[in-house]
């Protein structure tokens, strides 16, 4: 997150229960830490929905709000969770496959159950998934946040923990498919030191006002996001152009790179480039070429070179 997100929150910890109290100064996050620690507890820790709604509730609808939520994926190792609250992971009681987690394809941060067995894949595959409380397998094919969002709105949450997924009923659903179930792993930690592992992430895009060539944002998005944003439709234009208009350079890179070797545009995300939106002759397929998004005007693409240093807008999953 970039310093022009600039609001922050604090809490006290009574009885359980997080009381949160909206703060109305623009501050980095570092000053927003601070600032808390100092005249109130910490930055706002959320524990589940019913913090989350509460949290909304308290900020008179802005817009951007820090949380106590950070992420250093250069010193944090990644660490494994359960996605329903008050479901502890265990390293002792797990049921990978044969040379899994081998984050294969990096990151490989969601867990699919195949057979019984857990294999760690990247979190944009599309998978049939299970929601606790839910009676049958949801057959839609959704990628991980998406199922997560689906079974918090309509259920509970993705199947956690060995308890739920030993239920006798569950495995005779489950012996034809390979599943979603609500194990991910993240660097990301709470100011305040509790492990808990609730996360409500946006499933589309992010805007990260850093200035970085086109390799090191997507390396970037990779550790930290998903990948760097693809663009298969108008909605999903018209999602990121509203990012863009807040970047601070004139253009913001996309996951949009030109091969050499076999001559095409492709997205890093192995999305098939159907939808364009190309600037006039702003396709210029040479090499060490990759997609920019306009910052203003049409928000139409344009080539720039890989070196070049720009904001950019990561998929969040």
């Amino acid at each position: 997150l970039s310093e022009s997100l600039v609001f922050g929150q604090c809490f006290f910890f009574t009885c359980h229960l997080y009381k949160y109290k909206f703060i109305q100064k623009n501050k980095t996050w570092d000053e927003a830490q601070k600032y808390c620690r100092e005249k109130h507890t910490d930055l706002a820790t959320v524990y589940d929905m019913t913090d989350m709604k509460r949290l909304r509730d308290s900020t008179e609808k802005q817009e951007a709000v820090w949380i106590g939520l950070r992420s250093n994926p250069e010193t944090d190792n990644r660490t494994w969770h359960w996605s329903m609250p008050g479901v502890e992971f265990n390293d002792s009681e797990t049921k990978w496959a044969s040379h899994e987690p081998n984050d294969k394809l990096q990151p490989e941060n969601c867990v699919r159950m195949d057979g019984f067995k857990w294999k760690d894949v990247r979190c944009n595959e599309r998978n049939k998934f299970i929601c606790y409380n839910g009676e049958t397998i949801l057959l839609k094919m959704l990628f991980w946040p998406e199922a997560q969002n689906y079974c918090r709105e309509n259920h509970t949450d993705l199947v956690s923990g060995l308890n739920q997924l030993n239920d006798p009923d569950l495995k005779e659903q489950i012996n034809s498919y390979d599943v979603w179930i609500g194990l991910f792993r993240d660097t990301w930690r709470w100011s305040d030191g509790s492990h808990f592992s609730f996360r409500n992430w946006d499933v589309e895009f992010v805007l990260i006002e850093e200035n970085k060539t086109w390799e090191d944002a997507l390396y970037y998005c990779r550790e930290n996001y998903n990948d760097l944003a693809s663009i298969t439709n108008l909605k999903e234009q018209r999602w990121i152009q509203q990012k863009a208009k807040n970047a601070s350079t004139p253009f913001v890179w996309l996951g949009l790179r030109y091969t050499c070797t076999l001559e095409f545009w492709f997205w890093v995300s192995d999305e098939v480039v159907g939808y364009k939106n190309w600037a006039s002759g702003g396709s210029n397929d040479e090499c060490d070429m990759s997609g920019g998004m306009e910052r203003g005007g049409e928000h139409k693409w344009s080539s720039q070179p890989d070196n070049n240093t720009y904001n950019f807008i990561c998929s969040a999953f």
